[in-house]
């Protein structure tokens, strides 16, 4: 049975209360692989409503996908048990920032606004935005300057909200879920659609909508594991484990199994 379409992927910028929140930190807490280890655990927060990154299995009720299976191999190379929280994409980086959880595995896009109040561990995906319009539709844009004029629908907040509304002329509609968005593209409401390239193969293959993949528009962005600065003990153990990971071949099965292709690596020019 297809898996429910889902929310648009939602790559926030960080607001002012969240730096409010991270500057009212305590300056003197403790490395996080210490705490961790002490508790025994890890704090794993991702959205839940994103395949095949992280979603609830129809059958099982419990959280799967590429990101599920990147933080269980994190946790347990770190000799920790994985607890997962689910949270709506719009929180997640205050969530962080406020310490409800230790870390965001959950496609967390890595750019200079984002590092400057948070750390990040070394990428372990790499993806790029990419176009959806209709099947009928005889236009083709190979770029976003190419929808001038046009009607683009994009998820509320994100950074393809942001690319959409930097190209001028574009008309930008946004929409807080993908299944709006879609069947508006479907219906002739807008033009096109804006993406991420992963996420895009999969809406595809999981919809009955006459819609198809269009050109990719976007430099390639870098997704890593979020958490709270101060913990460089943390960050070198972190990274060290997907560094490894990715050495010995358990990211590319990882990926492989979700994607078909090695999404943990950068693809060569």
């Amino acid at each position: 049975m297809p898996m429910p379409i889902v929310p648009l992927r939602r790559r926030l910028a960080l607001s002012a209360a969240v730096f409010a929140c991270v500057l009212a930190l305590p300056a003197t807490a403790a490395d996080l692989l210490a705490s961790a280890r002490a508790r025994g655990s890890l704090k794993i927060a991702m959205e839940g409503t994103y395949p095949p990154f992280n979603f609830k299995d129809q059958k099982t009720g419990q959280l799967a996908g590429y990101d599920v299976d990147v933080a269980t191999l994190v946790a347990a190379r770190l000799g920790l048990k994985p607890e997962f929280v689910s949270t709506e994409w719009s929180a997640i980086l205050a969530g962080l920032a406020a310490g409800r959880y230790d870390v965001i595995i959950s496609q967390v896009g890595i750019n200079p606004k984002r590092e400057q109040a948070f750390d990040f561990s070394i990428p372990y995906t790499y993806s790029s935005p990419q176009l959806i319009v209709r099947k009928n539709d005889g236009a083709r844009y190979a770029s976003l300057a190419d929808l001038k004029g046009k009607k683009v629908g994009v998820g509320q907040g994100s950074v393809f909200e942001q690319q959409a509304k930097a190209v001028p002329g574009i008309i930008v509609k946004s929409y807080p879920a993908a299944p709006e968005n879609l069947q508006d593209l479907a219906f002739g409401r807008v033009d096109a659609a804006l993406n991420d390239s992963l996420m895009v193969a999969y809406l595809l293959k999981n919809s009955a909508l006459p819609i198809q993949a269009g050109a990719r528009v976007g430099a390639v962005e870098r997704m890593g594991v979020a958490f709270q600065k101060g913990s460089p003990q943390f960050k070198a153990a972190l990274d060290k484990v997907l560094a490894d990971a990715g050495a010995d071949g358990s990211l590319k099965a990882i990926s492989l199994k979700w994607f078909g292709s090695d999404v943990s690596r950068a693809a060569k020019p």
